[in-house]
């Protein structure tokens, strides 16, 4: 069975009420899920393919803990960066959230910004909690992974940036939006926002969010693990061969960053042959983004895991062996390892369990299926969900649910039929859609 007809039969066996996109009519290009991932929307077939221009933009280096200090290895670190594309008149403003790993101007998030800034919103665009700058800056524990907890963090930073926004802007209403972990924690940030009402958010939009962090997370680190060449034992010369791929591109493009456009770029250049090595470049990325996570959250906590207890790393030190370590280390043992003892050390007689459960839309899934402000796009096809977790949306959302026959994980965000329905939702905003 090809791979339309195995999603068409996909589609077929799930029901509900919600809205699926018929294959046989949805045009985005890419039918492979691993490479929708990797590549994204083509230029020809995007909503907005040139850069925003003659937009009013304030970079914002965000003092959240004014009073904490900084690692020196961190020199660089100067604040929480994100920023606020802002209309001249009052207009409604929506944050943006980021995915996992990723910096507030992210290709994705660029994207979001640049429909929603040219149908006339504010954009303030944040990066994911579990990116070094927001641990260094942003965490009040320094261990992201929780979902609540990181969100409380997130809503510290929109009262920030609102506060150092001032009287340059004049807001009507209050969105929020979030793609892949962005996308779940904008739904733990709406429901914080119902018990403090700072904002009163309007609507929410949740893209291609995980079911459970944890399930997701370790789907990503096995597309590393079971495809490495050689199997495990070669993990070393396997990541020292995509850095070299990496130095090559970096040559080429001269400014590539460690995110969806790296991969983009690798893959352009060196196409692979078979889905293998798609899985393995996927994982590689999340590897990637995890290990600068970790060392982010054990220099900042001086728990010991890779940097020796009470180390103290200098602005010159070479981080060479410490970067090998935390290339190695896995979700999982983060999480056994890492932010269960840290969660259990604050709640004695936490179980395990119980703080999976809290890593879960699960966990908040009375007020997702009760909230008729949140809204959901997914695909059917998307590569860190677990067999069946699809379901999950169709059900907890009903008609609040858009669900596509394929695009991987977030491939086809920028892709002009998703863009329209995107925009449609916030049709009510007055904004121009």
């Amino acid at each position: 069975m090809n791979f339309r007809k195995s999603v068409l039969f996909l589609v077929a066996l799930l029901t509900g009420s919600c809205a699926w996109a018929s294959a046989t009519d949805y045009g985005y290009p890419i039918l492979d899920p691993y490479a929708a991932t990797i590549l994204g929307t083509p230029r020809d077939a995007a909503a907005e393919p040139k850069p925003l221009r003659g937009a009013n933009v304030r970079n914002l280096d965000l003092q959240v803990f004014p009073e904490r200090k900084k690692p020196e290895v961190f020199w660089y670190d100067l604040g929480l960066r994100s920023a606020v594309a802002y209309q001249e008149k009052k207009a409604p403003l929506i944050f943006l959230i980021a995915g996992t790993g990723a910096s507030f101007d992210s290709p994705k998030n660029r994207h979001m910004a640049r429909a929603f800034y040219k149908a006339g919103f504010h954009v303030a665009a944040i990066s994911s909690s579990t990116h070094s700058n927001f641990i260094i800056s942003a965490s009040s524990s320094g261990f992201p992974g929780h979902l609540a907890d990181d969100s409380k963090d997130i809503y510290r930073v929109m009262e920030l940036i609102m506060e150092e926004m001032g009287d340059r802007i004049e807001v009507s209403d209050y969105y929020v939006a979030g793609y892949s972990l962005g996308g779940a924690q904008a739904a733990f940030v709406s429901k914080l926002d119902e018990e403090r009402g700072g904002f009163n958010f309007k609507k929410v939009l949740m893209i291609n969010p995980p079911v459970s962090l944890y399930n997701s997370v370790n789907i990503l680190d096995t597309m590393l693990a079971e495809n490495i060449p050689g199997g495990p034992d070669n993990f070393d010369a396997f990541f020292e061969d995509v850095l070299d791929k990496f130095t090559q591109v970096y040559k080429r493009e001269h400014h590539v960053e460690f995110n969806d456009e790296f991969l983009f770029q690798v893959y352009r250049y060196s196409p692979p042959k078979s889905d293998a090595p798609l899985e393995a470049l996927i994982g590689t990325s999340f590897r990637i983004s995890s290990a600068n996570m970790i060392f982010a959250t054990d220099v900042m906590t001086n728990s010991g895991y890779i940097v020796p207890k009470n180390r103290v790393l200098g602005s010159t030190d070479d981080l060479t062996g410490y970067s090998k370590v935390a290339n190695r280390i896995t979700f999982l043992q983060y999480f056994d390892e890492l932010l269960y003892p840290y969660y259990k050390s604050k709640q004695p007689g936490l179980q395990r369990q119980t703080l999976l459960d809290e890593m879960s839309l699960r966990s908040i899934e009375d007020y997702l299926r009760n909230s008729d402000k949140i809204y959901v796009m997914h695909n059917a096809d998307d590569l860190i969900l677990k067999k069946g977790e699809i379901n999950f949306f169709t059900d907890v959302f009903g008609s609040r649910a858009k669900i596509y026959p394929y695009g991987g994980h977030c491939g086809n965000m920028d892709y002009k039929e998703n863009v329209s329905h995107m925009l449609g939702l916030f049709a009510d905003a007055g904004a121009e859609k």
